[in-house]
C-alpha cells in the first residue's frame, strides 16, 4: 500500500511533493536524534527577535528615507512596513505554535506544501543568513574605527588591508568577530542568549536616549523639522509608500525566534508572545525615533549616512555622537548574532530529513547545540567576512526572506483548507499496516454485504465500476475512498480549495509582474494586471465561500496561536511579499538563480535519494495510532 514506485516524472514529481510529519515525541525517538536544550523562554525570545531585527540600518534609514522618499511621514511609512510585517508574524505565529521544531519556514513548507519547495526554502535560507552575518560583520570595523579616532585608527591586526593587484580588501576585525560569535554559540542557547540580552538591551538603551534628549531638543527648538514648507507629506501618499517599501526590510529579523521553537520550554504559549512582542517593540522604537529625528532638522539637510549623529551635532550635542556609534555597533553585533544562530539549526533540520548529510544534525551532548553545524556556519561566514565586501550581494539576503514569507502564508492556507491527510509511517511498520488493512478490508466487505442484503440488491450490481471499487478497498483499504456522499462531498470541497489556492497565488504572481514591468505596453499590462486580479479574487472568493477542514483543529501541536482573519490575512501576505520579491531587480534575482540552480542540482544528486521518506508507506492519519498500537515493539 501507499505509493506505487512508477518511473520518470511521475517518480520525480512525487519526491518533490511528498510531505513530512509534524515532529511528535513517538518521531522523535524513533529517528533517535539528540534534543536541543529546552531553556528559552519570552523575554530571550523577545532579545532574540529585537536584536536580529535592530540592526545598524536604524541608524542610516532614517535619513536617506526621510530625503528620498517621505518626508517629515516617515512615522507613517515605518508604522505601515510594521502593519505588513505583522502579517507574516501572524502566519509564523501559528506555525511556530502547531510545528515547534527547528528549521522555521523550511520545516512548515516541507509539512504542508512539500519536500522540493522545502528544499528550496532552506537552501535560499543558508544563503540569506551567510550573506547577512558576513554583510553585518564587514560593516561592524568602520564604526568601531570611530573610537579610535577615524576610519583608519583601528590597529594593524584589525584594520583592513588592500592586496595589490586582487583588488581585495581584507577586513581581520570582521573575521574575527565572526570566530567570536560562532565560539559563544557553541557554548550553549542560554550562554548566548544571555550574552545576546545583555547587547539588545545596552542598543535599546541607546535608541531610548535618542528618543528622549532628541525630544527634549525637539521642544527646546520647536520642532523644526516639522515646519517646513512641503508640509508633512512633501513626496504625497505615494513617497509614503515607497518609504514603507524601503523600511519593510528593517523588520527582517523576527523569523529567528521561529528558528529557535525546538529550544523553548513552552512553544505553544511562548513563541507567539516572543513574536508578537519583538515585532512589536521594534515598530515603537522606530516610529519614536523617526517622530524625534525628523523633527530636529528638515528632511532636506539630513545627512543620508549618519542622520542620527548629525542631529545631534547640528544642536551642539557632539558627545552624543559617541554614545549613537556605540548603539550602532551594538547593533550590528546583536544582528550578526541573530543572524549565525538560525542557519546551523536550519542545516541540522534539513541532514535529520535526509536531504544534507548527517554530520549537520550532530547534537552535541553536553551543550546540547549542533556545534558542528555552528563551526562550519562560522567559518564559511567569517571566510566571506574577510575576503569580500559582500554589500552588492546584500540584495540577495530580502530574497530568501521574502520567499520564506511568502511559503509561510500559503502553508497557513494549506493548513486551514486542504491539511495533510495522510502520514508517512516507516517500512518496519508494514506488518502492523498489513494487518490493519487487512481487519478494515473485512469490515467494509461485511458492512456492504449487510447494506446489499437489507435492500435486497441484485448480484448485477457488482458489475462495472463497483467491481473496481471494491477490489481497490480489498488490496487497499487504509488508502482506498470510501464511496459515500459525506466523503465525496469533502473530496469536492478540497479539490475547491486547492484549486483556489493555486489560483489566488497565480493570480498574485501575474498582478504583482504585470504591474511592476512598466517597460511592457500599455495593453499588455492593463490586459495581465486584469487577469491576475481577477484570478486573485475568483479563488479567494472561493475560499471565503467553503468551509475550512475540520482537521486543521487536531493538526500538529494543538492549543497554540490561531492566525485571525483566514484566508484574508495570508492573502495579503502573499500579495506584499510577492511584490517586494518581483521589485528586487534582475541582478539580484539572476545572482539568487546561480545559487538555487546549484541547490537543485544538491538535491538531484544526494538529497533526492538520501531523504527519509524514500522508504516510507503512506497511510490515513485516522489510522496512524492503530498502526502503533498493533505494532510489536509498541510501548503505551
Amino acid at each position: 500500500m501507499g505509493f506505487e514506485e512508477g518511473g520518470g516524472v511521475r517518480s520525480g514529481f512525487r519526491c518533490l511533493t511528498r510531505r513530512k510529519q509534524v515532529d511528535s515525541d513517538r518521531v522523535r525517538a524513533e529517528e533517535g536524534h539528540h534534543q536541543l536544550a529546552k531553556a528559552l523562554s519570552v523575554p530571550q525570545l523577545v532579545a532574540i527577535g529585537v536584536g536580529a531585527t535592530i540592526g545598524a540600518g536604524v541608524y542610516v534609514l532614517v535619513g536617506t528615507v526621510a530625503r528620498e522618499h517621505a518626508g517629515p511621514a516617515l512615522t507613517i511609512s515605518f508604522l505601515i512596513a510594521g502593519i505588513a510585517a505583522a502579517l507574516s508574524a501572524f502566519c509564523y505565529a501559528e506555525l511556530a505554535s502547531r510545528c515547534p521544531s527547528a528549521g522555521s519556514a523550511y520545516h512548515y513548507s516541507y509539512i504542508c506544501v512539500g519536500e522540493g519547495v522545502a528544499w528550496l526554502i532552506g537552501w535560499a535560507l543558508i544563503l540569506e543568513y551567510t550573506i547577512g552575518g558576513s554583510a553585518v560583520a564587514r560593516g561592524i570595523s568602520p564604526n568601531f574605527a570611530l573610537f579610535f579616532g577615524g576610519p583608519d585608527s583601528l590597529p594593524s591586526f584589525l584594520a583592513r588591508v588592500s592586496i595589490p593587484g586582487l583588488d581585495i580588501v581584507v577586513d581581520p576585525c570582521a573575521a574575527i568577530l565572526v570566530f567570536v560569535v560562532t565560539g559563544l554559540l557553541c557554548l550553549g542557547i542560554k550562554e548566548s542568549t544571555f550574552v545576546q540580552s545583555i547587547v539588545t538591551t545596552a542598543n535599546v538603551c541607546v535608541l531610548l536616549f535618542v528618543i528622549i534628549a532628541g525630544g527634549y531638543i525637539g521642544f527646546q527648538t520647536g520642532w523644526v523639522g516639522y515646519t517646513v514648507a512641503g508640509g508633512y507629506f512633501p513626496y504625497g501618499v505615494n513617497g509614503v509608500l515607497a518609504g514603507s517599501a524601503t523600511v519593510f526590510f528593517a523588520y527582517i529579523g523576527f523569523d529567528s525566534v521561529a528558528s529557535t521553537a525546538e529550544e523553548v520550554k513552552n512553544p505553544q504559549r511562548d513563541l507567539p508572545l516572543g513574536i508578537a512582542t519583538s515585532l512589536s517593540v521594534c515598530c515603537l522604537l522606530y516610529m519614536m525615533v523617526s517622530v524625534v529625528v525628523v523633527g530636529l532638522v528638515p528632511y532636506f539637510a539630513m545627512d543620508p549616512d549618519t542622520p542620527i549623529s548629525s542631529a545631534f551635532a547640528r544642536n551642539d550635542m557632539q558627545w552624543a555622537v559617541y554614545i549613537i556609534t556605540s548603539g550602532a555597533v551594538l547593533a550590528l553585533c546583536s544582528a550578526l548574532m541573530g543572524s549565525l544562530l538560525p542557519q546551523p539549526r536550519i542545516l541540522m533540520a534539513m541532514a535529520r530529513d535526509g536531504l544534507l548529510p548527517s554530520f549537520f544534525s550532530d547534537v552535541n551532548v553536553r551543550t546540547q547545540v549542533p556545534v558542528k553545524s555552528t563551526i562550519l556556519t562560522g567559518i564559511f561566514a567569517a571566510t566571506l567576512a574577510f575576503f569580500m565586501d559582500v554589500s552588492q550581494l546584500a540584495g540577495m539576503v530580502s530574497v530568501g526572506t521574502l520567499l520564506a514569507f511568502t511559503i509561510v502564508a500559503i502553508s497557513i492556507l494549506i493548513l486551514r483548507y486542504v491539511p495533510p491527510d495522510e502520514i508517512p509511517l516507516p517500512s518496519s511498520l508494514q506488518e502492523s499496516i498489513d494487518s490493519v488493512s487487512i481487519r478494515y478490508s473485512v469490515q467494509n466487505n461485511g458492512e456492504k454485504a449487510d447494506s446489499l442484503g437489507n435492500t435486497g440488491s441484485s448480484e448485477n450490481q457488482f458489475d462495472g465500476p463497483s467491481q473496481e471499487i471494491n477490489k481497490e478497498s480489498v488490496n487497499y483499504p487504509l488508502i482506498g475512498k470510501e464511496i459515500n456522499p459525506e466523503h465525496v462531498n469533502e473530496q469536492t470541497r478540497r479539490q475547491k480549495a486547492a484549486w483556489s489556492i493555486a489560483s489566488v497565488c497565480l493570480g498574485v504572481l501575474i498582478l504583482t509582474t504585470s504591474a511592476s514591468y512598466t517597460f511592457l505596453p500599455d495593453f499588455l499590462r492593463y490586459l495581465a494586471c486584469s487577469v491576475g486580479g481577477l484570478l486573485l479574487l475568483g479563488g479567494l472568493f472561493v475560499l471565503v465561500w467553503i468551509d475550512q477542514d475540520d482537521a486543521r483543529h487536531n493538526f500538529g501541536h494543538t492549543g497554540g496561536f490561531i492566525c485571525p482573519f483566514v484566508p484574508f490575512l495570508p492573502v495579503c501576505c502573499i500579495l506584499i511579499n510577492a511584490y517586494l520579491l518581483v521589485n528586487l531587480g534582475a541582478g539580484t534575482w539572476f545572482r539568487v538563480s546561480m545559487w538555487l540552480l546549484i541547490g537543485v542540482l544538491v538535491y538531484l544528486f544526494y538529497g533526492r535519494t538520501h531523504s527519509s521518506l524514500t522508504d516510507v508507506v503512506y497511510v490515513p492519519a485516522a489510522h496512524a495510532e492503530e498502526i502503533y498500537r498493533t505494532s510489536p515493539d509498541y510501548v503505551a
